[in-house]
């Protein structure tokens, strides 16, 4: 039986991860923090592996440990990292420093599995194409199937925007993006290192946080949006990111970089469009603020957060991913060449998670 790792085995993605993984028969070891909530990985397969990232010295005398009684592990993917923060700095701590750690301490113990799954993330790009451009139809890649009123009601057929796609040079314009990049490029230049890099665009369902702010905010009859420009936004449900790097696993890929989202092209208003169908909220107020609000605000949270401690949401970062207009990208590469064809649409992913918050108490 093939052995797995998986970093952020208690977070939102790496739960996911973990369940999948056991249902494909590998021995799963589950790497998280010594104060990290288990509440997902209370089942007896489940080896849980408490790590620290953070110290180079600590971690070698962790995994020495583990190499002694259990020797390597086959397949490692590295979802652990940090999306909100107090300070800057701490997003290159969480993305980049402790996958250096990571990657380093796997090296100088010959602990290099055969295959390095890094979860990257389509902010390593920034804004790269937010200029607007004569509207062209939206090309839906090969092999997606959904039926003509999902298409006509929830996605952007016409689209002003270009899709973001590999040969595009990244241009981050947050701490976060940047972190996740200086990443990339650090593991791109490990000789020998087996990667595949995951690029997701926005990760929603069960468990996920920010997104089910949304949610909370519809249930009180409120939508709130910004920007007056048009901004064309893609999805990808958390088991489709998760089918499309087991994908990659099962093809034994190296060497590569893919998007991943669900293939479609939606509206600023089509995550809140469902949520209110699928919660059954029959009025929603719908309110569009100027970006220059937004900011104002952004610069308030954030400024509250320093004062209390604790990282808000709503913070500078943000604001600049939500002041972005153009979040389309070329996922061509997870089709064509992992084969993987996304399952969920938006339509049945918010369901599927609105279900989930329904039976879990969440709303």
């Amino acid at each position: 039986m093939d052995k797995i790792f998986i970093t952020g085995a208690s977070g939102f993605i790496g739960s996911f991860l973990v369940e999948e993984a056991h249902a494909r028969r590998y021995e799963v070891w589950a790497g998280v923090r010594s104060t990290s909530s288990r509440k997902y990985l209370q089942a007896e397969w489940v080896n849980v592996l408490p790590l620290d990232l953070t110290d180079a010295t600590v971690l070698r005398g962790q995994l020495e440990r583990f190499k002694s009684k259990y020797g390597k592990w086959d397949v490692v993917v590295h979802a652990a990292g940090a999306t909100k923060c107090l300070r800057p700095e701490d997003f290159m701590l969480h993305n980049y420093e402790c996958t250096k750690n990571l990657v380093d301490t796997l090296l100088a113990l010959d602990m290099m599995p055969r295959q390095f799954i890094y979860l990257s993330s389509l902010s390593v790009m920034g804004p790269v194409k937010d200029e607007q451009q004569t509207a062209s139809e939206v090309v839906v890649p090969r092999g997606i199937h959904d039926s003509k009123s999902f298409v006509e009601r929830f996605t952007i057929r016409d689209s002003v925007y270009a899709d973001i796609s590999l040969a595009d040079t990244a241009c981050p314009n947050t701490a976060y993006g940047e972190s996740k990049l200086k990443a990339e490029d650090y593991l791109r230049q490990v000789e020998g290192l087996p990667l595949v890099i995951m690029r997701p665009t926005g990760v929603y369902g069960p468990r996920e946080k920010d997104y089910f702010l949304m949610a909370k905010s519809i249930k009180k009859h409120i939508d709130f949006a910004v920007g007056f420009q048009p901004q064309e936004i893609t999805f990808v449900y958390v088991k489709d990111l998760v089918g499309a790097i087991f994908a990659a696993i099962d093809k034994s890929i190296t060497g590569r970089t893919y998007f991943v989202s669900d293939g479609y092209v939606y509206s600023s208003r089509a995550f809140s469009d469902l949520l209110q169908e699928h919660m059954g909220v029959k009025h929603v107020f719908h309110v569009k603020a100027p970006l220059w609000l937004l900011r104002v605000v952004s610069s308030v949270s954030e400024f509250w957060s320093g004062l209390t401690g604790k990282a808000s949401t709503l913070n500078g970062d943000k604001y600049k991913i939500m002041k972005q207009r153009n979040w389309r990208c070329d996922i061509s590469g997870m089709i064509e060449e992992l084969g993987y064809i996304p399952q969920w649409n938006l339509q049945r992913g918010v369901e599927e998670t609105v279900n989930w918050y329904k039976k879990e108490k969440w709303i």
